[in-house]
């Protein structure tokens, strides 16, 4: 079970998603914590921002790097709500993010365990602690029901 922090983080990143959705993007959000307060958020805008690196994860990572003056990000967490991709995850890592918690994991690109996991290569010189699906259900049907108004 989830922390109770942990909880209330992704219930923010669920409120990014949905703006993310509001704006005909794929409805992912997230949030950047250190020392338990909220430093940056970001969720998805490659279709409006016309940029393919623009999704919730790195949104967040440059928010945050631009607040702490500092492209490492050196005890913090972020949260969102589906498992991060391969550039997402590369990312952290660079970053050196301490924590990532997500909601719902990816079969089809996940990068943090469903479909390959950058953060057990053992040649990265950084470990970031990984905890998935937290407020899986949630997160899971928003992107579901997403896709499936795109698909009518």
């Amino acid at each position: 079970m989830a922390p109770a922090r942990d909880v209330d983080y992704m219930l923010r990143a669920l409120e990014l998603a949905r703006m993310a959705e509001a704006e005909g993007e794929v409805p992912v959000g997230a949030v950047l914590v250190q020392n338990e307060t909220i430093i940056a958020s970001g969720h998805n805008r490659p279709i409006g921002a016309r940029d393919p690196t623009a999704h919730a994860e790195i949104e967040a990572l440059r928010a945050g790097a631009q607040r702490l003056g500092s492209y490492r990000l050196a005890d913090t967490t972020l949260y969102v709500t589906l498992e991060p991709c391969l550039m997402c995850a590369a990312a952290l890592v660079h970053a050196r993010v301490r924590r990532l918690v997500f909601g719902a994991f990816d079969p089809q690109v996940g990068a943090a365990g469903s479909r390959l996991d950058v953060f057990k290569l053992e040649a990265l010189n950084h470990r970031v602690d990984v905890f998935g699906g937290v407020l899986a259900p949630e997160c899971g049907a928003l992107l579901r029901t997403f896709f499936e108004r795109r698909r009518i």
